[in-house]
């Protein structure tokens, strides 16, 4: 199998380099630019399989597919929110949240071996889905929740929410009121819900509103800390392959 990697972020190309090792596939080439990859792309044979980011540092890889016709199986890896990959699905295109996981990153691969398909024309609505991308100002997005505490029905403004986090298999909201409540769904569900210019998801445990976070601190391996104003039950750390999203959301 022949695989190449488009991933700007040098570190998390060869993160990924070696995940893919320890399950026996080689990796062709690893590409950190649009430029990049069309230069490559135009002069030499498409691989089997490519592990694309999203932003790359000239822009959308979405842009390689208006230049080329691309006759590889793709596999995006991205920090992007699950709602803007819907439209993925319907090209029949997969997609991995970063941080990536080991055993998720198998799955993909062995559903792709499972499937592979005969090298055609990838076909993908750009358009579509650069405005979910870049505009998802017509989506609705949670206003309030409400919760049930005991026998009564509590409503809380998304905007009263400090963060919503993982713990022992569950979900939870930490509120400015320094209190937790237990959630019903899952923290991947919440998160196509809620809206991307105010929360953010900094590892795959938490995800934080924007005006909860009172300080941040560098932390080791390029990572960031984050304290926030009332929760400080356990670390909140960006994982180093959102490092750079983050930096450009709080922007």
């Amino acid at each position: 199998m022949n695989v190449l990697i488009i991933e700007d972020e040098k570190p998390a190309a060869r993160r990924l380099n070696r995940m893919l090792a320890a399950i026996n596939i080689e990796v062709k080439q690893m590409l950190h630019s649009v430029e990049e990859s069309l230069n490559w792309l135009q002069n030499n044979k498409h691989p089997d399989l490519i592990f694309l980011d999203i932003q790359l540092s000239d822009g959308l890889s979405f842009e390689i597919f208006e230049e080329i016709e691309v006759k590889s199986a793709i596999i995006f890896t991205t920090a992007y929110d699950e709602y803007a990959l819907k439209a993925f699905k319907l090209n029949s295109i997969d997609y991995l949240l970063k941080p990536l996981d080991d055993d998720e990153l198998k799955v993909a691969v062995d559903k792709f071996k499972e499937n592979q398909p005969k090298q055609t024309d990838v076909q993908v609505n750009i358009n579509d889905i650069r405005k979910l991308l870049i505009n998802p100002v017509d989506r609705k997005f949670k206003k309030r929740l409400s919760i049930k505490v005991g026998q009564h029905i509590k409503i809380i403004p998304i905007d009263d929410v400090e963060c919503f986090y993982s713990e022992n298999k569950s979900t939870y909201i930490h509120t400015k009121e320094n209190r937790s409540f237990l959630l019903d769904n899952s923290l991947e569900t919440w998160q196509e819900q809620l809206n991307p210019e105010h929360f953010f998801r900094v590892n795959r445990t938490f995800i934080i509103h924007i005006n909860s976070i009172k300080d941040i601190i560098a932390y080791s391996n390029s990572r960031l800390k984050l304290i926030l104003n009332s929760y400080n039950d356990s670390e909140i750390i960006v994982s180093r392959e959102r490092v750079k999203d983050f930096k450009n959301w709080i922007d």
